[in-house]
């Protein structure tokens, strides 16, 4: 009887053990990664920038015209991992105007699509 006691003491004593628990990635939002940011010029359309970059996870509900790309990594490991990447492109008569956020922009980015 002692015996049994002693085992269900040391497992439930493992499981208190919570570093050894998996924990689960979590990335969410738009992943984007610097070669599509280098693709973005002033003057492209918002049909291109969404075929650029992918829909946007928040369209501003006041104005249609500024698009928010977020993207946040929450890692089961350690929080050291953790990352968080925000990019707004803004639109004006439905062409690309601004770009602001994480990454840097390219050297074309100024230089207006040709029509």
């Amino acid at each position: 009887m002692l015996f049994r006691i002693l085992t269900v003491v040391f497992i439930l004593s493992l499981s208190g053990c919570s570093s050894w628990v998996f924990r689960y990635d979590i990335p969410q939002g738009n992943y984007l990664e610097q070669k599509n940011i280098d693709k973005l010029q002033i003057g492209m359309t918002k049909e291109q920038v969404k075929f650029i970059l992918g829909s946007p996870v928040v369209v501003d509900a006041f104005n249609d015209d500024t698009w928010h790309y977020v993207y946040q990594f929450k890692s089961g490991r350690s929080a050291e991992f953790n990352s968080r990447k925000d990019f707004t492109v803004k639109f004006e008569n439905d062409k690309l105007v601004s770009a602001t956020g994480d990454f840097e922009l390219s050297e074309n980015f100024n230089t207006p699509m040709e029509q």
